[in-house]
């Protein structure tokens, strides 16, 4: 057997042939370097803009605190007896000046007959003195008998009438301490302050001025009606005067509710946090079904409102370093044209602008762009990728070199 051995043809090139091969190259590289540097079109973008707007602008002041009702009286008998009477029990509803309770006042109306009879006898001397013309000092000495007959008259008919404790204010009793045989001392503790007024033996104050827990027998609050009472920091409690709306947001509640300032403190507070705070009581506009005491809330007080203010976003507002000026890079046509500005008030995140723009400008955000192919901006970053040269030009076909097949090159195999 024998065998054959079959040399394999050498690829020989002439000039022409390398000449070729070095234009392919040429044309390869060109191509792949316009492959990685058109990303940086695809890559383009545009600067952020925003509009100047006009409109109603608010500086308001924070307040935390919480619900209370509007009014609170601790009531207490105004003098000592045996509790004979009660009349309520916690949870019941009550006007002004129903009857809570009341003791046995026998004694007390025996008192009343004897000072009315001292009262009676007094005047009785003094008409006697008058028709027998005894002296004027006689007559001044009757005369003050008489007022300190009057005095202890009505001291004793007040008695009788505080022997039924009645109630100051119309609302719900939160607390009674009384039941029949309780032996009371009649002792009234603490003053009025608030709205309304307290009769004897009874104490009445508003929310902000209630600080202590009560020890009365009796106590009755305020129902649908409520306030604030909250506190807000040493450098907003200048700002905020008595009248100011407030917004209301409860802790749970889904919509807020509305009140007006009703007063601010001029002592200050330590808050929890050590820093000094002052107190405010806001009232709460209305009748609410769907409030209840010691509820959290945080008040949103609007110490200043003004209208038709043109403002636009503070971070599009630059300084020229050289001249000092404030500017804007306002958009006319297409370009960003600098624009000299006069700012007033700055809000946060928007400047008031006195003078230099108008309702409706756009102005370039400094330092924030956005890409050309997101929204609707120019360039949608997509890559031509299909063989075809910048200008619309076709790739070559680089099927076919000298001397070999599709795509094979000097030497080498299919």
């Amino acid at each position: 057997m024998s065998v054959r051995v079959v040399k394999k043809p050498t690829w020989r090139l002439g000039r022409r042939g390398w000449a070729t091969v070095v234009a392919l190259l040429v044309v390869i590289g060109g191509a792949g370097g316009w492959l990685l540097t058109r990303g940086d079109d695809a890559a383009s973008s545009s600067a952020l803009t925003a509009t100047a707007s006009s409109g109603t602008v608010k500086q308001t002041v924070t307040a935390s605190g919480t619900i209370e009702p509007a009014k609170t009286a601790d009531l207490d008998f105004g003098v000592a007896g045996t509790v004979t009477k009660v009349y309520v029990k916690a949870g019941d509803r009550v006007v002004k000046g129903q009857r809570i309770a009341a003791v046995d006042d026998s004694a007390l109306i025996a008192s009343r007959t004897a000072a009315q009879a001292s009262y009676d006898a007094a005047l009785a001397q003094h008409a006697t003195d008058v028709s027998a013309g005894a002296s004027d000092v006689q007559l001044a000495a009757d005369s003050t008998a008489i007022l300190s007959a009057k005095a202890q008259r009505d001291s004793a008919v007040q008695d009788v009438e505080d022997a039924v404790l009645r109630s100051t204010i119309s609302g719900t009793v939160a607390a009674i301490d009384l039941a029949v045989g309780d032996v009371v001392g009649g002792s009234a503790s603490g003053s009025a302050s608030g709205s309304g007024s307290a009769t004897s033996g009874s104490t009445m104050s508003n929310a902000a001025s209630s600080s202590s827990t009560s020890t009365s027998a009796v106590t009755i609050t305020s129902t649908d009606r409520f306030v604030v009472s909250a506190t807000v920091s040493a450098d907003d409690a200048a700002k905020v005067k008595k009248g100011m709306q407030a917004q209301i947001t409860l802790t749970g509640a889904s919509d807020p509710i509305y009140g007006t300032v009703s007063s601010v403190g001029l002592v200050a507070q330590t808050s929890s946090s050590g820093a000094a705070a002052f107190p405010v009581e806001i009232a709460v506009t209305g009748a609410q079904k769907s409030v209840y005491a010691g509820t959290s809330a945080t008040a949103t007080i609007t110490v200043k409102q003004t209208a038709d203010v043109l403002t636009v976003s503070s971070r599009a507002i630059r300084t020229d370093a050289a001249d000092k000026t404030t500017y804007v890079m306002k958009m006319v046509d297409g370009r960003a044209v600098k624009t000299t500005v006069k700012v007033g008030t700055v809000y946060g995140a928007t400047t008031e602008i006195t003078s230099g723009l108008s309702d409706g400008d756009t102005v370039q955000i400094p330092g924030i762009t956005i890409p050309a192919g997101s929204g609707s901006g120019s360039g949608s970053g997509s890559g031509n990728r299909n063989g075809t040269m910048p200008g619309g030009g076709q790739m070559p076909d680089f099927g076919s070199l000298p001397g070999g097949g599709a795509g094979g090159f000097p030497g080498g195999d299919q």
